[in-house]
């Protein structure tokens, strides 16, 4: 059985936007649910549409099981996971969401997100402990679910989650949750009330119900009783950050070393919020007339310096307070200090020639910094309902 276009527009309307963009990219369907490949999975945070219509093509339980045998286990992984995995994996609503988190974290982040999920202290996280944030997440998108046909609502959540679930939540009305959080904030804020108690009891009872997945069976081994360390998380996390850069990178370097100081630019400017991109792509050119280039290490450090944009603002900010203007050297100093990464002279000079519209080789840190949160998120702003 396949479900078509159609199916995916009758309950358009009912979803939020990752919700919509999880179905509109996901491929598989199984009893119900639906599920991403990692091919779908790399192409939903690197393309802005799937590149033909989706069909969602129903598994059966052998093949399934076929695709969950050949999943490596952790200690395997690399920085070429979901590219060898390509069509042949599953991946759940949730664990998009989750994997969407680790995209835009810093690595000192990565130690938080495993202590969230370590709910007994152990230093080690077991699959229990882990499908807690199924339940965390389902939390959420309880309480922005939109009005309407609750047969239509239904229906969304058994493909988001797999099985139907009763809601006594209260919707809120217009203008209620003014500052809607994010799914780390989620995470992090449920996970510290009373080690899980209703929750983990929830994951217990669904434990049972839920189909494996390929990253239950990378983390935990295929009967799911191994345990998940922290070098083994960290490296998870920090081979897909790297795995998706180097997949973005590689889209515009055709095959060179280095990607041109213009395409840098395009990149940068992807999902963001900015109409008139051409005009910060004519203040570069006019700039820096002799292409240098940008290394993927140089491309790299800057995405690892946008992981950490909340530290750097707040050191932006002082300089803003000081009414002290922000040149190269003052960003560069601030980028290291804050979230200890160092970037190129080339880099800096590259970034602020896209950005200085005025061409006073100063930094509008209040423009920067808006448009940078909006090309972390991927579009995805926290002011939208996510």
């Amino acid at each position: 059985v396949t479900e078509s276009r159609s199916d995916l527009e009758d309950l358009h309307l009912y979803a939020t936007p990752r919700e919509q963009r999880f179905r509109r990219f996901a491929s598989l369907e199984f009893e119900g649910q639906l599920y991403m490949t990692p091919h779908d999975f790399i192409q939903a945070v690197t393309s802005d549409e799937p590149k033909c219509a989706k069909k969602w093509r129903s598994l059966s339980k052998q093949e399934l099981n076929q695709i969950l045998m050949e999943t490596p286990p952790v200690w395997k992984g690399s920085s070429k996971l979901f590219r060898n995995l390509n069509e042949k994996g599953v991946i759940s609503y949730t664990e998009y969401l989750f994997l969407l988190c680790i995209l835009t974290k810093p690595h000192a982040g990565f130690r938080i997100a495993f202590n969230m999920f370590d709910t007994d202290g152990n230093e080690m996280v077991d699959k229990k402990e882990f499908l807690v944030l199924q339940e965390i997440f389902r939390k959420k998108n309880e309480k922005r679910e939109k009005r309407g046909d609750e047969a239509k609502r239904a229906m969304l959540r058994l493909q988001l989650y797999g099985y139907h679930t009763s809601t006594n939540s209260v919707h809120k009305t217009e203008g209620e949750d003014l500052v809607p959080r994010s799914y780390w904030d989620t995470l992090r804020r449920s996970t510290s009330q009373a080690l899980f108690s209703d929750l983990a009891e929830r994951a217990d009872d669904i434990s049972s119900s839920l189909s494996d997945t390929t990253l239950l069976v990378h983390f935990f081994g295929k009967k799911g009783k191994a345990e998940l360390n922290f070098e083994d998380f960290y490296r998870f996390m920090d081979n897909l950050q790297t795995e998706v850069l180097e997949i973005e990178f590689l889209s515009y370097s055709n095959g060179m070393n280095t990607i041109s100081e213009e395409d840098f630019a395009h990149i940068l400017l992807r999902y963001t919020n900015v109409e008139n991109t051409s005009s910060y792509l004519e203040n570069m050119r006019c700039s820096i007339p002799e292409e240098k280039g940008i290394t993927f290490e140089e491309f790299r450090s800057f995405f690892q310096f946008l992981n950490n944009l909340e530290d750097f603002t707040i050191a932006m900010q002082m300089y803003n307070f000081a009414s002290r203007s922000i040149g190269q050297d003052e960003f560069k100093r601030a980028v290291y200090v804050a979230t200890g990464v160092k970037l190129s002279p080339h880099l800096v000079n590259t970034v602020f020639k896209i950005f200085d519209v005025d061409r006073d080789d100063q930094l509008s840190y209040k423009e920067f910094i808006g448009i940078m949160k909006d090309r972390l998120n991927r579009g995805f702003r926290v002011r939208i309902p996510i």
